[in-house]
């Protein structure tokens, strides 16, 4: 009960910014860039309309909406670098074992070892910030958790017997991870990129808020709430939205990859 309802609820939730990403590139509100200086700070619902103006007089629900798309964009990019890549060198690791297993773990190790905020800083220093910096920063940080998880979820999967006869049949290393270890792992694969997908939308949100994510002025929530740390007191519902936002956007995917833990496993939810 408890699991479908969080599938259920995460799909709510997950399903509604996505559709508000997708409006954004059919129809909208007002221009986001566009800046009306005698309509500035206008609260929620007052004399500007919709979600009210920010400090610049654009109009935020049109901000909020083609932040919903460049968050997601960001995330789904970042965490497809990761699971293709991940998932390569999981299976690399549980089917070769020996040196290249340790090779492949040890790289994971020192992958980890750099947050995806970090490896963003340090890659604007380099080549300068921007969308494709956070999804390279992002997919990194990604990539040591697919790989473990691969590689464990396909170790569980080579010990069967079936796996045993296509190695009798003539059947190569790769050939056997396409036709029966994906097949078998790719539910818990999708739920960890569900879960994933959550975490990039609040690491993408962070680096914009630290100004090495979406470079302005394309809209983006972590650069929303960076701007309204001026305005705290005096207009709060300019950090209000997009934090908001982006906290039913996290809630949504993290909800949404527990229930469908708990559908493809139910033995596992009880």
């Amino acid at each position: 009960m408890r699991g479908t309802l969080s599938l259920w609820i995460g799909l709510a939730l997950s399903g509604s910014t996505a559709l508000l990403a997708l409006l954004s590139r059919v129809w909208l509100p007002a221009d986001p860039l566009r800046m009306r200086i005698p309509q500035r700070l206008q609260a929620p619902f007052g004399g500007a309309g919709g979600l009210g103006t920010d400090a610049m007089g654009r109009d935020l629900a049109a901000q909020l909406m083609v932040g919903a798309w460049n968050s997601l964009t960001v995330a789904l990019a970042a965490v497809a670098v990761g699971l293709m890549a991940g998932v390569a060198l999981g299976l690399l690791a549980a089917l070769k074992r020996g040196w290249i297993e340790a090779l492949v773990l040890r790289l994971t190790d020192l992958l980890f070892a750099f947050p995806a905020i970090l490896s963003a800083i340090v890659l604007a220093a380099l080549i300068g910030g921007g969308a494709g910096t956070a999804v390279l920063a992002i997919g990194l940080f990604n990539i040591p958790v697919f790989a473990r998880v691969t590689r464990a979820a396909a170790l569980s999967v080579l010990t069967q017997d079936y796996i045993r006869a296509a190695l009798l049949s003539g059947k190569g290393s790769a050939r056997i991870a396409w036709d029966h270890v994906l097949p078998m792992i790719a539910g818990g694969l999708i739920v960890q990129a569900t879960i994933q997908l959550a975490l990039a939308i609040l690491t993408e949100a962070g680096l914009s808020f630290l100004g090495v994510g979406i470079a302005p002025p394309h809209p983006s929530w972590g650069r929303m709430l960076a701007d309204a740390q001026t305005y705290l007191t005096r207009a709060p519902y300019l950090a209000l939205l997009p934090g908001t936002a982006i906290a039913l956007a996290v809630l949504g995917f993290n909800l949404l990859g527990d229930g469908l833990r708990d559908w493809l496993d139910p033995k596992g939810a009880r």
